[in-house]
């Protein structure tokens, strides 16, 4: 039994550079929002930015932009389920 063999397309290292830099821009962006007094507003900034950070490397670094469909929304159900855990320990801290 042979074992397929994926095909990824050729990603040049302007690409690799070119999100690194945009790592960079949005850690810094963190850290902008991080000294600013946005109350509770921050936090959410804070997510949001931190969601953006964590697909660039998920699409670009680990290559799953590059995977089949079935394996994408695979790694989509985990992210989700997850955010839906944070979620409810979220609501429950703040009830107590």
């Amino acid at each position: 039994m042979e074992k397929e063999q994926t095909v990824h397309e050729n990603v040049h290292i302007g690409t690799y550079v070119m999100v690194w830099l945009a790592l960079l821009m949005l850690t810094g962006l963190t850290v902008t929002v991080a000294g600013l007094n946005l109350q509770s507003f921050a936090i959410v900034v804070a997510i949001f930015i931190a969601g953006l950070k964590s697909t660039l490397v998920l699409n670009y670094f680990m290559h799953i932009k590059y995977e089949s469909p079935i394996f994408r929304n695979m790694v989509l159900v985990v992210i989700v389920t997850i955010a839906i855990i944070i979620g409810l320990t979220f609501v429950d801290i703040s009830f107590r």
